[in-house]
């Protein structure tokens, strides 16, 4: 089997923002016989997803730059460049990103759901840079929890304080 290699043209077309990451899709589900995607996320300090369940995907996290405070199952987990974290399916998780310089990590995942969902709430990054920097409003949390729900994330809580 030969390795493939995307071209630089293809991956800066996978490249958009989400809520107030810059996130590339460096590896599609639709790209891989057994459905693997992996993404990068570039994020600001004090980013903090809500508390939630991935029904159909293990997610791993890889971090690449900066500090990362997760919490899976319960526990508290300080991650670090070069640091590798499992959040099984079933399983609530959240994370914060410590670091006052933001966060570089990739998140695995296998099945697509939660590649479609970054997908579908992403939009269009018109730089490779953070977007511009906004709380999310009812409007948008109500968007991306229905979002979710079709992609089998369950939100049940919180963001990581």
């Amino acid at each position: 089997m030969t390795p493939q290699i995307a071209a630089r043209q293809e991956i800066d077309n996978d490249m958009f923002w989400f809520g107030n990451t810059l996130v590339a899709l460096r590896a599609r589900t639709s790209g891989s016989q057994d459905g693997v995607s992996i993404v990068e996320h570039r994020m600001p300090h004090g980013e903090a997803p809500p508390l939630h369940i991935h029904q159909s995907e293990d997610e791993y996290f890889h971090v690449l730059e900066g500090v990362m405070r997760f919490e899976v199952g319960g526990k508290i987990v300080i991650a670090r460049a070069g640091d590798t974290l499992t959040a099984p399916k079933g399983v609530p998780h959240r994370f914060r990103v410590d670091s006052i310089l933001g966060a570089r990590c990739l998140t695995i995942t296998k099945g697509g759901d939660f590649e479609s969902m970054l997908i579908e709430m992403g939009r269009p990054a018109d730089r490779e840079d953070l977007p511009p920097q906004q709380a999310p409003t009812p409007d948008m949390i109500q968007a991306l929890t229905e979002a979710c729900r079709r992609a089998r994330i369950d939100i049940i809580g919180a963001p990581l304080a």
